[in-house]
């Protein structure tokens, strides 16, 4: 695998889960790793509870949106080393052939953004997601994927998830 890692994060609308993931991964993992993320049916928009949590949390947020993971499936689309699913529908629809084979798993994780009440809910339950996915991206980030062999990555990457 190349030295700096591609991930990409995806689940079907690309508003908020997919979006925390690839905050936090570009975050954690500095110049190792550089992350995207996208969806199979984007909403155009990503969720502004997720913004306002990463607005929170000191990211800079200027440079999301929600867009669809054809953007990586294209012939000039950066090359990605490991793919990641983090919702049940994305993981069950048939995903685009990604250029260069990456390995790919399945982290799922409530989905943010269908929770009812107040904004000072809906915040929580953003946050809630963040904290679950945090710890498994720290872990991640902690890998040597440079010098591991696929099948070794999408173990290691299951372990995580496995005992979160």
């Amino acid at each position: 695998m190349a030295k700096n890692i591609n991930i990409l994060v995806l689940c079907t609308g690309n508003s908020a889960r997919s979006v925390l993931s690839e905050a936090i991964l570009n975050r954690r993992g500095e110049d190792r790793i550089r992350a995207y993320s996208a969806g199979s049916k984007p909403t155009g928009k990503v969720n502004p509870f997720a913004i306002k949590l990463l607005d929170g949390k000191g990211y800079d947020t200027s440079g999301f949106r929600s867009k669809s993971w054809d953007e990586f499936a294209a012939v000039d689309a950066p090359e990605m080393d490991v793919v990641i699913t983090v919702c049940d529908s994305a993981a069950g629809e048939t995903c685009p052939i990604w250029p260069g084979a990456p390995v790919t798993v399945h982290w799922a994780f409530p989905d943010p953004a269908y929770v009812e009440g107040t904004d000072a809910d809906k915040l929580q339950a953003f946050s809630d997601v963040y904290d679950a996915i945090d710890p498994l991206i720290e872990r991640l980030v902690a890998l040597d994927i440079a010098s591991m062999d696929a099948p070794a990555v999408k173990a290691a990457l299951n372990d995580i998830y496995k005992t979160r």
